[in-house]
C-alpha cells in the first residue's frame, strides 16, 4: 500500500483525497522518512494509523443528506480499498444527534402537522389529532410537550394520564428519541411529570438518559430550563450533571432575568454555582430592575449569603431608581436587609420614608415584620414607628396577641415610647388579659422583659413569668434562645426589687443569680474598646489593687470596673467592703460615710441606635438598674474613647470623666438645699 518515492519527485507528498468520489478517500505514497522522523521506518505505522482514523471518521452513520461512497465503488490505482461494513464504535447516540441542530423548513404534510398540533386548545382535540396521523418521534414530542400545556389545570388531566393515544406518542418518542431535537426533548422531559408519568417509570429514566447523553453539547438557555425543572426534584440523577456544567460554562450567562432566576430556584443547591451567579450579578446589577433587585435579595437572604460587594451594588442602584418603589419591593427589601444584618442608611432612610404612606394598606402580618425587620437594623424612624402605634390603635380588632407582642419587642428593642403611649399601653394590657398564660414561654419572656424596658411592667406580669413553675422549665436548657430568655429573666427580677415597690415575690433564687451572665471571660475574644479599657484603668484608678474589673453582678448586668471613693474622692481598697450586688461578697465592712461606689461601663457600637448616638432599650434599662442600685455611672461610649490612640490619652480621659460624675452626683445632692 506505501511506496517509498524516489527523492525530490512530485509525487513525494501528493494531495490527499484528490479526484475521489464523494466520501471516498484517496490512499497516497507516503515516505517512509517524512522529514523529521528519521530514517528507520518508523513514519509508515503513523501515516497508517491517520488513514485508519481518517476512513473511520468519514464512515460513521451521519445526518441525512451527508455525502456516500457509491455502492460497490472499486478502488482505482493509488486508492485505498473499500472499508468492511462500519461497525457502531459509540454507545450513546451519534455526534451529529447531540449537536445543536437548526430546526429545517419543512413543506408540505409534515409543516401542517406542526401548525395544526400547535394550535390545538384542547386536550382531546390534540389527541383525536394525534390518533389520525403518523407522526414521527420529533412531532410525537411536540405533541406531548403541547398536551401538557394543555393539560395543566384542566379537569380532564387525570383521564388523559391512561389514554391509549397519548401511550403511543410516548413509544414513538421512545422508539427513535435520537432523532428528537433537543429543544423538543426539554420540552418532553418537563412535560412527563405534568402528565401524571411516575419519575421511576421507563419513559422518564429513557428521556433523562437520553438529556444525559446530550448534556454536553446543550446550548445554555436549555440547560437554564432543565435547572429550573429539576430543582423540585432533587433525586433525580441528572439534576448533579445539570448544575456541574452550569459551573462550568457560567460566564456564557446572560441576560439579568437568568442570572436571578438560577439564584433563586437552584443557589441553594450548589454553592459553588452560587459564588459564580453572585460574580455574575455583580457585573450586571447596573442592568437590573426594581423587581429584579428585589428577588435577588430576596434569594440571598433565604440562603443567609450575606455578600457585601453584590449587597453593596444593589444598594447603589436602588437608590438610582425613581421613587414610588412598590409595596412589595418594600417590604421584601426590608425583610432581606434585616436578614443579613446589612445596615445602609441611605436604603434605608428611603425604605422608612416611603413605607409610612403605605402602612393603612398592610395586614398586620407585614406591620409586625416591618416593625422587627427596623428593629433588628437598630433603625429608630420615629414618624414611622409613631404610624405603627396609631395602625395598632385603628386596629385593634385585627391585631393578634402574636402580633401585639412583636410590635412591643421592636419598640422596646429600639427604645422607643409612642407619644399616644398611654392610650396604646392600656390597649395592650387590654388585650393580654387572659392570653398570658396561653403564650409560648420564650415569647412571654420576651414581651415582660420589653414591658420593663418600657417601664409598663405590672405586678401579675413579674408574677407570672418568676413563678418558680415557670423559670425551672428553662434552667436545664442549654440552647441559645433558653439562655437568652434566662439573661432577660434576670434583668426581670432586677426590675421587679429595683424599680416595682409593689411587687412582693416571688423572685428568682439567689443561687441561679451567680452564674457568668453574657460576661466575655476569655481576653482573646475581647473587643478593641474592651481591651483599651483594661490596660488603661489601672492607670486611671490609681493602681490595680484599689478595683474590682470585670464585675458580674446580681442584676443580669457587667461593668468593666468598680471603685470606691470616700468623701474626699479618693479612691479605698474596694474587697474591705460589703458587696450587696456580688453574688458572693468578699468584703465585711459597711460603707464609710460619704462613701460613693463608681460603675464603669462600657458602650460599644451594637449599643447604639444606627441613625444617632442614642442607646437602645437593653443600654437604657441597665443604666436605670444600676443607678437604681447605688452605683455612680462612668460611661465610656466607643466613639470617644477609641478616637485617642495614646495610652497617656486613655488614662487622662478616664480620669475626667471619673471627675465629672463625682461633680454631677455632689451638684445633684446640693440641688434640693439650693433650693431651699
Amino acid at each position: 500500500m506505501f511506496q517509498t518515492p524516489q527523492s525530490g519527485s512530485e509525487e513525494h507528498w501528493g494531495s490527499l483525497g484528490a479526484g475521489s468520489p464523494p466520501g471516498q478517500f484517496q490512499a497516497l505514497p507516503f515516505p517512509c522518512s517524512p522529514p523529521g522522523c528519521g530514517s528507520d521506518g518508523r513514519g509508515a505505522p503513523m501515516a497508517a494509523h491517520l488513514v485508519r482514523r481518517c476512513c473511520r471518521r468519514l464512515l460513521l452513520p451521519g445526518p441525512p443528506g451527508l455525502p456516500r461512497p457509491p455502492p460497490g465503488a472499486a478502488p482505482g490505482p493509488g486508492r485505498a480499498p473499500p472499508a468492511a461494513a462500519p461497525r457502531p464504535l459509540r454507545t450513546g447516540p451519534p455526534r451529529w444527534a447531540e449537536t445543536p441542530q437548526a430546526q429545517p423548513r419543512e413543506e408540505g404534510p409534515e409543516q401542517q402537522l406542526r401548525e395544526l398540533i400547535q394550535g390545538a386548545t384542547d386536550p382531546q382535540e390534540l389527541l383525536q389529532l394525534c390518533g389520525r396521523h403518523g407522526l414521527s418521534s420529533n412531532l410525537a414530542g411536540m405533541a406531548i410537550a403541547r398536551l401538557a400545556r394543555l393539560a395543566h389545570g384542566h379537569p380532564e388531566a387525570p383521564a388523559i394520564h391512561g389514554d391509549p393515544r397519548l401511550l403511543r406518542l410516548l413509544d414513538t418518542v421512545d422508539g427513535q428519541i435520537s432523532q428528537v431535537w433537543n429543544v423538543t426533548l426539554v420540552q418532553v422531559l418537563r412535560a412527563l411529570p405534568v402528565l401524571g408519568l411516575p419519575r421511576a417509570g421507563r419513559q422518564v429514566r429513557s428521556v433523562e438518559q437520553e438529556v444525559l447523553w446530550r448534556l454536553r453539547r446543550l446550548p445554555l438557555r436549555q440547560l437554564v430550563q432543565l435547572a429550573e425543572h429539576l430543582a423540585g426534584h432533587r433525586d433525580s440523577p441528572l439534576l448533579p450533571e445539570v448544575l456541574r456544567k452550569l459551573e462550568l460554562r457560567w460566564t456564557e450567562l446572560e441576560g439579568t432575568r437568568t442570572v436571578v432566576t438560577l439564584m433563586a430556584k437552584v443557589g441553594h443547591l450548589a454553592p459553588a454555582l452560587m459564588e459564580r451567579l453572585e460574580d455574575k450579578a455583580l457585573e450586571l446589577a447596573e442592568q437590573l430592575d426594581v423587581d429584579e433587585i428585589r428577588r435577588m435579595a430576596m434569594a440571598l437572604a433565604l440562603q443567609q449569603r450575606r455578600c457585601v460587594p453584590l449587597l453593596r451594588a444593589l444598594s447603589y442602584h436602588l437608590l438610582q431608581k425613581p421613587p414610588e418603589l412598590g409595596l412589595p419591593v418594600l417590604t421584601d427589601l426590608l425583610f432581606a436587609y434585616s436578614k443579613l444584618n446589612f445596615q445602609q442608611p441611605q436604603v434605608l432612610h428611603r425604605l422608612s420614608l416611603e413605607l409610612q404612606p403605605h402602612l393603612g394598606a398592610l395586614t398586620p402580618a407585614q406591620v409586625s415584620r416591618c416593625a422587627r425587620s427596623f428593629a433588628a437594623l437598630r433603625w429608630l424612624s420615629r414618624p414611622l414607628a409613631e404610624g405603627i402605634a396609631q395602625y395598632s390603635l385603628d386596629n385593634t380588632q385585627a391585631m393578634s396577641v402574636a402580633h401585639l407582642c412583636a410590635i412591643v419587642v421592636s419598640f422596646a428593642r429600639l427604645n422607643f415610647q409612642p407619644s399616644s403611649g398611654e392610650e396604646f399601653f392600656t390597649m395592650l394590657h387590654e388585650q393580654l388579659q387572659g392570653q398570658v398564660q396561653q403564650l409560648d414561654p420564650h415569647v412571654l419572656t420576651d414581651l415582660v422583659w420589653s414591658l420593663c424596658v418600657l417601664q409598663q411592667a405590672r405586678p401579675p406580669y413579674l408574677h407570672q413569668v418568676l413563678n418558680p413553675d415557670f423559670h425551672t422549665r428553662l434552667r436545664g436548657d442549654t440552647s441559645p434562645r433558653a439562655q437568652s430568655s434566662w439573661q432577660k429573666l434576670v434583668h426581670i427580677n432586677a426590675t421587679a426589687r429595683l424599680e416595682t415597690p409593689g411587687y412582693r415575690g416571688p423572685f428568682l433564687p439567689p443561687e441561679a443569680l451567680g452564674g457568668d451572665g453574657d460576661r466575655d471571660k476569655d481576653k482573646d475574644k475581647a473587643t478593641p474598646l474592651q481591651q483599651g479599657l483594661r490596660e488603661a484603668l489601672p492607670g486611671a484608678l490609681g493602681g490595680r489593687d484599689l478595683g474590682r474589673y470585670d464585675v458580674h453582678t446580681v442584676f443580669g448586668w457587667d461593668i468593666d470596673a468598680e471603685v470606691v471613693l470616700d468623701g474626699d474622692n479618693k479612691p479605698l481598697p474596694v474587697g474591705d467592703f460589703t458587696a450587696p450586688h456580688l453574688p458572693h461578697s468578699q468584703g465585711t465592712k459597711p460603707l464609710p460615710p460619704g462613701a460613693k461606689r463608681l460603675a464603669i461601663l462600657r458602650w460599644e457600637f451594637p449599643q447604639f441606635s444606627s441613625r444617632g448616638r442614642e442607646l437602645l432599650g437593653r443600654g437604657a434599662l441597665a443604666r436605670r438598674h444600676l443607678r437604681r442600685a447605688g452605683f455612680l455611672l462612668v460611661e465610656v461610649p466607643h466613639y470617644e474613647f477609641l478616637e485617642l490612640k495614646l495610652e497617656r490619652q486613655r488614662v487622662s480621659y478616664l480620669r475626667d470623666k471619673v471627675a465629672k460624675a463625682v461633680a454631677s452626683d455632689m451638684a445633684t445632692d446640693t440641688a434640693p438645699d439650693t433650693a431651699a
